[in-house]
This record gives structure tokens, sequence and C-alpha cells, in this order.
């Protein structure tokens, strides 16, 4: 399972320096991104490192778990009543239909919902701060984490399992 870890940097140039750090260190380029304030986004850094500025895929995955839960938990119901007739059957397609509509409603909120680590770190992006966050496997974390460190990037307080998982 790949943990979240969020680092701090200055400037764009500190940021290239400890993505080439972590990279050295093993992590993959896919488990790489950055986040920055808008400005500074649009004009420096390439759209592959920018992360996602929504909290719409974990959303999405809250939305299916619970939609399908409650789809399950009514379709057991209905097959205890039995003037209703829902088979087993039956229960596998409310399940189906409840992770459907609890993705899509989710996702609809997701949307327009910033991701944690730019809610959580508002205030450091504001203020012109490049964030450089990574996921990835503890051992590889653990290489990197010194790595990162060595070019002047701040360790931020925020661990997290992955979405990216």
């Amino acid at each position: 399972m790949k943990t979240r870890h969020v680092y701090s940097t200055s400037n764009v140039a500190d940021a290239q320096r400890a993505l080439q750090a972590a990279r050295g260190a093993g992590v993959e380029n896919d488990d790489l991104s950055l986040i920055a304030r808008g400005d500074i986004e649009l004009e420096d850094i390439p759209d592959e490192r920018k992360e996602a500025k929504t909290d719409f895929m974990p959303a999405i995955a809250r939305g299916a778990a619970g939609g399908g839960a409650a789809g399950l938990l009514a379709g057991l119901i209905a097959v205890a009543v039995p003037p209703l007739g829902i088979t087993l059957a039956g229960v596998g397609v409310m399940t189906l239909a409840g992770a459907l509509v609890g993705s899509w409603s989710s996702a609809l909120v997701g949307a327009s919902v910033p991701d944690p680590v730019r809610r959580r770190f508002e205030e450091e992006i504001g203020a012109g701060r490049i964030l450089l966050v990574l996921d990835a496997e503890e051992p590889v974390l653990a290489r990197a984490d010194g790595a990162i460190r060595a070019t002047g990037a701040a360790p931020l307080p925020y661990e997290a399992t992955s979405a990216a998982s």
C-alpha cells in the first residue's frame, strides 16, 4: 500500500531538484506531483507534474463503497420481505445500482472540493511555496526522504494512505 508524503520548497528550481532526488531514490515518475499557486502552476509547472485540484477520484471510490453497501443492505432487507418477490439476483442488481448512484453523486460533490493536500496546506500554497507530493511504498519512502531533505525541501506534517495505491 502506498503512503503519501508532502514536502515544501521555496521555488520551482528547488522543487525540480527535489523531484530529481526522489527519482534517484527509486520513486516512480507517476508517483510524483507538484502543487502550487495557480499563477505558478500555469507558468512554470508542466501539466504531467500537476496534482489534481479536486477530490474527484477519491470521492468516486467512497461513493461506490457507500452506495454499494446501502444497495446490498436494501436488497437483503427486500429478500426478507416475501411479498416483494426479490431474489438474490435482485440483491446483486440493487447493490450495483447503489454503487452507481453513490459513485455518481459523490463524484459531483468531489469535483467541487479541493483535494486534501490543497485544503490542509492552503496558506503554504498561497504564500508561493511549491509542494512536492509523493506516493510510494514504505521502503522507497525511507530512501527518498533523506534524498529529498538533502535538497532543502522541508517535510510537512502529512502522511496518509494514497488514493493512487
